[in-house]
């Protein structure tokens, strides 16, 4: 079973809303895994060849573009390091978040062992105590947020978050534990809160701005219900 979410697909390129805990594809460090990666299930769905033009994490759902050409996944490559594609994202993070703000630690890189630019936008959605307490705290506080980082480091979203002590709900290496472990034990679950909603580029055949959204994963709405915020 194939199981792909297309949000748009053409003579070039195909979008997917990728659900979470899906290899983009296989690498060294997910070797020991040996369920079917995004490419392998695109590659099944276009009986062709494709090709990455981005990743997202394993954790991470959301829009991710997918070229049909070698030459179309250059083009879209030329645009993310050109800093032209913009991506949104939603997350879920502890506490209560500023209204908007930049993040601009430089992130390390685990491969190279030295730190890069980089840089995060936010803005906060919505804001909820919740009734129910993560210790030594009676209730809990968490915010609804858009993310919108402007360079794409590995683990950006994820590290610049727990850098302004709101990590995301579900991020296991960057994360809180407690939080996490609340979560599991209110929701019977571990995701990761963080959903890739909306991407925009220019098309490189057409080169017209094209934008796709993407729809967070069902769990979204119900454990956001149950927090009690309202503008999900």
């Amino acid at each position: 079973m194939i199981d792909l979410e297309i949000l748009h697909e053409d003579e070039d390129i195909i979008v997917v809303n990728k659900p979470n805990d899906l290899l983009v594809h296989h690498s060294y460090y997910s070797r020991n895994i040996s369920e079917e990666s995004l490419i392998q299930k695109v590659r099944a769905h276009l009986e062709a060849p494709a090709f990455l033009a981005h990743r997202l994490d394993r954790k991470t759902s959301g829009a991710i573009i997918v070229a049909k050409s070698k030459y179309i996944a250059g083009e879209l490559q030329d645009q993310f390091v050109n800093q032209s594609i913009n991506k949104t994202y939603i997350a879920l993070v502890r506490g209560w978040t500023a209204e908007s703000g930049i993040i601009d630690s430089p992130i390390k890189n685990d491969e190279k062992g030295i730190y890069q630019d980089a840089e995060t936008s936010f803005k906060t959605i919505e804001s909820v105590e919740f009734s129910k307490g993560v210790v030594p705290y009676p209730t809990s506080r968490y915010s609804l947020i858009e993310l919108s980082p402007k360079t794409g480091r590995t683990h950006q979203l994820r590290k610049h978050m727990n850098k302004i002590a709101h990590p995301i709900i579900g991020d296991p290496k960057h994360g809180n534990r407690h939080h996490n472990h609340a979560f599991i034990d209110w929701f019977g679950h571990s995701r990761l809160y963080l959903h890739a909603n909306q991407i925009e580029f220019e098309h490189p055949s057409t080169k017209k701005l094209v934008s796709f959204n993407a729809v967070a994963p069902t769990f979204w709405k119900y454990d956001l219900g149950k927090l009690g915020f309202s503008k999900f």
